[in-house]
């Protein structure tokens, strides 16, 4: 495989700086073999790894079935390496039960910059093997090798680095390392110095959540300590440092005896992408006597040749975190805080450098995968990066109803966009704000839709173009919209150009489809007003579906209880019949987080959509739904009074048969030669129960005619609603085509063809039982050629029978 090769290489060029530099003195046959073998057993783990065999072809007798919470024994005798190995990848797919996980999507697309990611870990445990000398000078050279890459490479002279796998434990250390240079007396007396001067830690209101409470809590300061710095809301970024406020704020503390320390700046916020003024956050650090620390996503760009000059300020700043591993597709690396400090010294009590190899040795990975990558490989990588922000932000111009945020940094790596109606005057979502006098109401509604809709739009954008990377981000004065970071994503899911186009493609269509169901949200809400109180509309402002509906039970004088029970089972039904239907549109029970029960949820459709045809089915369906359940009780309720009847009937029946027959003929044996000498004609007639009616008939009419007359025709006398012309869709709207259509299709039918015949034999709708036990002992027959002629009459004609008796 190609990615073997590359290890080959790799261990050639170690041989080859081995011999020249670190490890003289080691025989160079035994670390050749055993840097061959690390080289092998990890090519045989990832070709395990990476086998696409079975679930039911992984679990053979040889590797059992893991799928329990609790250990099996350990063997006494051990296993081999590739059955450990099948076990472990068990236990992976285990734990990714759903589909399209993130862990599956890495496994899969991880290149062979990934796999030399991966060895970098395995030659870091090696090197555990050598003597205490050989590995600090190794762990001393590739230190230092790492720093100056990465220092000329993101352009930051003079610069140290501390590797670290936590990204906000670099920023930890620093703040140690200022502590300890502005309190001389920190090191004897510990945290008594900050009851004379408290330190002040100034960070973005914008900045990662959580940031500054996790410092606090690792220096052992209190909230107090912590300062938040509003962003700009009337010049400039919404989302940048307002450094007014922030120099008032200085100002306050300073004169209040607080100590400022340090300001955290953006170089690209978590979601957004915005960066701060840095080179005046620079000057107001000077002035103060501050540490200033950036961080954020656009310090990438720093690796180009042409940066922004805001991005560009940053490399003045006394440090700042960076993460290659997410920027480079580099699994497993870990983060790096480049910093300046000229006091050695003080970079080891901040914790900033260590004199263990083993930590030394955390750069191991990243100095392989630098090396493997190289610098214009690097930079390819970044520069597509920015590419695909800049391809989609200008395909986003073009779309009606798409917003993209941060105008004003149009060279930020992160694109920012939402669905609003703004863009599209002709269909604006204040119409849908009708309840509320007030222009408080109104903005309340429309941003309730539009952050549903927007979050639903990021939805089916992760689902159906999962290759970009778009995620659904909350921010508080934009409210929800979507965010395409490709400098955190691509390297991963190697976005290329095209998947941006397919993105695009599939946003129009979509917007499309939300479009159209925000401009016949209203006309469902009128169409449901017409419709009350079979119907009542349900505002669910975080649906963002055409609407909810609910059918209301018709029956009065019921209580409460019994009442709510009817209408959740109706409309249960009633979700379940509209859900069979042929149609484009979705039926559901809501958003499990919604707080409305018992509603029917219409989604999304399309502008030639029939909102009335479809309002008038739910409620046709729900009046069927209703009346059947009535006449299932009523006729629960006529079958058991009908079924008592019938039981006296019969009761009455037997004691008139014994007194006619008499005691003798009731016996089993005596009783046949009896009837056999001397049958008894019983005047006892039959009975049938009519469960229509709920009555007990004779069967005397029936046995004398063999023709059950009074059944009603059966004849569909109820046009179903839903009936289209051939070619049409449900519930949409008639065209001017299928109009024209229609006339010479009714003109080919002629009056001259007959109609199908139907079937004479067809069973009754009645439902009749037979209960007697002595039937009716004639036999009769009807003339064929009247009975034909009886069935063609109509209900209103008296029919003739000729019934000729045997």
């Amino acid at each position: 495989m190609s990615y073997e090769r590359s290890y080959k290489e790799l261990i050639r060029k170690w041989k080859k700086r081995a011999q020249s530099t670190l490890i003289k003195e080691t025989p160079l046959k035994m670390v050749d073999s055993s840097l061959v073998q690390v080289e092998k057993n990890l090519s045989e783990a990832m070709k395990i790894f990476r086998d696409e065999q079975s679930e039911s072809e992984i679990r053979t007798e040889s590797h059992p079935s893991t799928r329990t919470s609790m250990p099996g024994p350990l063997q006494g005798d051990g296993q081999d390496v590739s059955t450990i190995l099948h076990f472990f990848n068990n236990l992976i797919h285990d734990e990714e039960e759903e589909e399209d996980r993130p862990s599956q999507h890495k496994i899969q697309n991880m290149g062979e910059e990934g796999h030399v990611a991966l060895l970098g870990h395995s030659l870091a445990a090696f090197t555990a093997m050598l003597d205490t000398e050989q590995l600090r000078k190794l762990a001393t050279r590739i230190l230092s090798d790492t720093t100056l890459w990465l220092c000329r490479l993101f352009r930051y002279e003079n610069g140290s680095a501390y590797f670290h796998e936590d990204e906000r434990e670099g920023l930890v250390k620093v703040c140690r390392l200022v502590i300890n240079a502005r309190y001389e007396e920190y090191t004897s007396e510990g945290y008594a110095v900050f009851s004379h001067k408290q330190p002040v830690i100034y960070q973005s209101a914008s900045g990662r959540p959580g940031l500054g409470q996790h410092l606090c809590s690792q220096l052992g300061l209190p909230l107090s300590s912590l300062c938040t710095v509003p962003c700009n809301t009337v010049f400039g970024s919404q989302h940048q440092m307002d450094i007014a406020l922030l120099e008032k704020l200085i100002k306050e503390d300073v004169e209040s005896g607080k100590l400022p320390l340090l300001l955290i700046a953006n170089a690209g916020t978590p979601w957004g992408g915005h960066t701060d003024k840095l080179s005046r956050l620079r000057n107001l650090c000077d002035q103060n006597s501050m540490w200033l620390h950036v961080e954020g996503v656009n310090l990438a760009t720093l690796a180009l040749g042409q940066v922004t000059s805001a991005t560009m300020a940053a490399n003045e700043s006394d440090s700042m975190t960076l993460t290659p591993g997410q920027w480079l597709g580099l699994p497993a690396i870990t983060a790096v805080t480049l910093y300046r400090q000229e006091d050695p010294a003080m970079s080891l009590a901040a914790g900033l450098t260590s004199s263990s190899p083993m930590l030394k040795l955390r750069a191991l990975p990243l100095w392989l995968s630098l090396q493997y990558l190289g610098h214009n490989e690097i930079v390819r990588k970044i520069r597509l990066a920015t590419e695909l922000s800049q391809l989609l932000r200008e395909k986003l111009k073009t779309l009606a109803s798409i917003k993209t945020l941060m105008e004003d940094e149009i060279n930020s790596p992160v694109v920012l966009f939402m669905f609003s109606q703004e863009t599209n005057p002709s269909n604006n979502l204040s119409v849908l704000c009708f309840w509320g006098d007030s222009a408080e109401d109104y903005s309340f509604v429309e941003k309730e839709l539009l952050d549903s809709l927007n979050r639903w739009l990021g939805e089916q954008l992760l689902q159906q173009v999962p290759n970009t990377g778009v995620n659904v981000v909350e921010l508080e004065d934009e409210g929800t919209c979507m965010s395409f970071s490709p400098l955190l994503t691509a390297a991963d899911l190697g976005t290329q150009l095209e998947d941006i186009e397919s993105l695009v493609e599939k946003l129009s269509e979509l917007v499309r489809l939300m479009s159209s169901t925000t401009a016949l949200r209203m006309d469902f809400r009128r169409e449901i007003q017409q419709h009350t109180p079979t119907l009542t509309y349900v505002e669910d402002l975080g649906w963002p579906g055409l609407g909810s509906v609910r059918y209301e039970l018709q029956a009065v004088g019921m209580d409460e209880s019994r009442r709510q029970q009817e209408v959740e089972k109706i409309n249960t039904e009633l979700l379940k019949k509209l859900q069979d239907l042929d149609t484009e549109i979705i039926f559901s029970t809501g958003p499990d987080s919604g707080k409305e029960k018992d509603c029917i949820f219409v989604g999304m459709v399309t502008e030639d959509v029939n909102v009335q045809e479809l309002v008038e089915i739910i409620a046709s369906f729900g009046r069927e739904i209703e009346d059947s359940g009535r006449l299932l009780e009523n006729m629960t309720e006529v079958v058991r009074k009908g079924i008592l009847e019938a039981e006296l009937q019969l009761q009455k029946d037997n004691e008139e048969k014994l007194m006619e027959e008499g005691m003798m003929r009731q016996l089993p044996l005596v009783g046949s030669v009896l009837n056999w000498f001397s049958p008894v004609q019983s005047s006892i007639k039959g009975r049938t129960f009519n469960l229509a009616a709920g009555s007990l008939d004779s069967t005397e009419g029936t046995y004398s005619t063999k023709v059950q007359t009074g059944r009603p025709p059966l004849q569909d006398t109820t046009a179903s609603p839903s009936m289209k012309l051939p070619g049409q869709g449900l519930f949409k709207r008639p065209s001017a085509a299928s109009d024209s259509l229609s006339e010479p299709n009714s003109a080919e039918q002629t009056p001259s063809q007959p109609p199908p015949e139907e079937d004479s034999h067809t069973e009754s709708d009645a439902a009749f039982q037979t209960i007697s036990e002595s039937p009716v002992q004639t036999d009769t027959q009807v003339e064929p050629d009247v009975v034909e002629e009886a069935e063609g009459q109509p209900e209103s004609q008296e029919m003739d029978h000729q019934v000729q008796t045997d």
